[in-house]
């Protein structure tokens, strides 16, 4: 059997988080069988579904990596084909009419709550005549569901899970204006795009029964499920947007990178011993269901923060500086030169040393592309008095013979210092404020080696001579 599975999402918002690590759970199970990974968008919500939701999931699960195996489905589409598998079940006797108005329906809502009993549909029209039906009321059909006993599904995850079936009753399956209902289409989809394993939240895990009897009432197999606890913000409550229940495309502004996102959604809720750190590959060999836990998850940004320094640290300098001068120009608001793209390569292999986000290396290696003379922030203003000035005057004299390296102008400065009677960093201070602006930078003689000879010695030059 070739493992199919698939991620279904309603497009009436953006991709969430939840639905983010949903996704990758399933193409991870597909991966690790040698399956497939197919896209559903669930959009029968014809009032809340919108083109732009729809591209904007489509462009989350491509940004993560996570792109379908196959063409995309729209279950909306394929409306014509659930109502023909009502209409079967109408034939077959496993579903019938029912004429109720929603005056009858509301006062049997009613009954049901002053006698303490489920709130549910009595079966009025499941064995009645046609005949008995009231002229000009549009009828729905509903599942004949088994009235004894129990339905039973094998979970994955949760394990054997039963419910009664004394409390489902006849669901809807085809609306009066014969539109399907959303199990329904579940279930024809899932089936005739073959899906062998249904990998989503325990949200669903009551739809599953009803699932589950319209299946058996086809004579389908019915998909293995599994069903994943969701996702709680740090206090164990339901995750919002504080929390951080954003929407994936905002993760990418945050200055998150897929393959970190794509490492720490699996560590919500599957573990593989202590391992923290998983690469694709690794994700791919090792992920099963069996590793998945019963407990709800709990986000942290914190750790999040984390695991994106550790692939920022790794990610080759190349995609850096791809990913970063996008962001710096929209900083500084005009295209970065070839000289300040070059400073950038330069100086990332330090620049990417404590960062956790690309937007705190963005913030960071702002220094590179600022115009002359630079504006120091406060602190760096502060450092910068008469004494620090005529130090960098007096310095500045002696790195014009310098040999352009990090290690020859470390001496060079170290020497300085040695002959002033002062520490390195009463030196070095002054000179990275001079240089960037800040008190914090990468190494000073990093930084000095990015910028270059002339651009260093005018930023001191700027600095030394901005009072007397």
């Amino acid at each position: 059997m070739t493992v199919i599975v698939r991620f279904a999402p309603s497009p009436t918002g953006f991709l969430h988080i939840g639905g983010a690590r949903t996704a990758l759970f399933n193409w991870l199970f597909a991966r690790h069988h040698g399956g497939k990974f197919l896209l559903r968008i669930e959009d029968t919500d014809r009032v809340r579904s919108t083109p732009e939701a729809v591209s904007a999931i489509i462009d989350g699960l491509n940004w993560l990596g996570l792109a379908s195996d196959g063409d995309i489905v729209h279950q909306f589409d394929r409306a014509p084909r659930h109502a023909e598998i009502a209409r079967q079940l109408l034939v077959a006797e496993r579903a019938y009419y029912c004429y109720c108005t929603p005056a009858e329906l509301e006062a049997m809502r009613e009954r049901a709550r002053a006698e303490k009993r489920s709130v549910r549909y009595d079966g009025t029209w499941r064995d009645r005549d046609l005949s008995e039906a009231p002229p000009g009321v549009p009828p729905v059909i509903r599942l004949k569901a088994p009235l004894h006993g129990a339905t039973t599904i094998h979970d994955l995850v949760q394990r054997e899970v039963t419910v009664a079936n004394s409390e489902l009753d006849d669901l809807i399956i085809l609306r009066a204006d014969g539109t399907p209902t959303y199990n329904l289409s579940v279930v024809v989809d899932d089936h005739d795009m073959g899906i062998t394993h249904v990998i989503r939240g325990d949200d669903h895990l009551n739809n599953a029964f009803r699932q589950k009897q319209i299946s058996d009432a086809l004579g389908w197999a019915v998909p293995e499920f599994a069903h994943v606890p969701l996702i709680h913000g740090p206090d164990g409550a339901k995750l919002s947007k504080r929390h951080g229940a954003l929407a994936v495309d905002a993760y990418r502004e945050l200055g998150y990178l897929p393959e970190a996102l794509r490492n720490y959604l699996l560590r919500l809720g599957w573990s593989h011993g202590d391992d923290e750190i998983i690469s694709t590959e690794q994700a791919i060999e090792w992920f099963d269901l069996d590793a998945v836990g019963r407990a709800p998850a709990r986000f942290d940004f914190a750790k999040l923060d984390s695991v994106n320094g550790h692939y920022i640290r790794a990610a080759q300098d190349d995609c850096l500086v791809a990913l970063v001068a996008p962001r710096l120009q929209e900083a500084i608001g005009r295209p970065l030169s070839d000289t300040e793209i070059g400073r950038l390569q330069e100086a990332m292999p330090e620049l990417k040393l404590r960062p956790k986000t690309l937007v705190e290396l963005t913030a960071n290696a702002r220094f590179l592309a600022m115009p002359r003379p630079i504006r120091p922030d406060d602190k760096a203003a502060k450092l910068l008095t008469p004494d620090a000035r005529r130090l960098l005057a007096e310095l500045l004299e002696r790195l014009h013979g310098a040999e352009w390296q990090p290690e020859r102008l470390e001496d060079e400065v170290r020497s300085f210092a040695d002959q002033k009677g002062i520490k390195l960093g009463s030196a070095a201070q002054p000179l990275r404020a001079a240089l960037t602006g800040s008190l914090a930078s990468p190494g000073i003689f990093v930084v000095m080696k990015a910028l270059g000879r002339d651009e260093s010695l005018g930023r001191i030059a700027d600095a030394a001579g901005s009072t007397a």
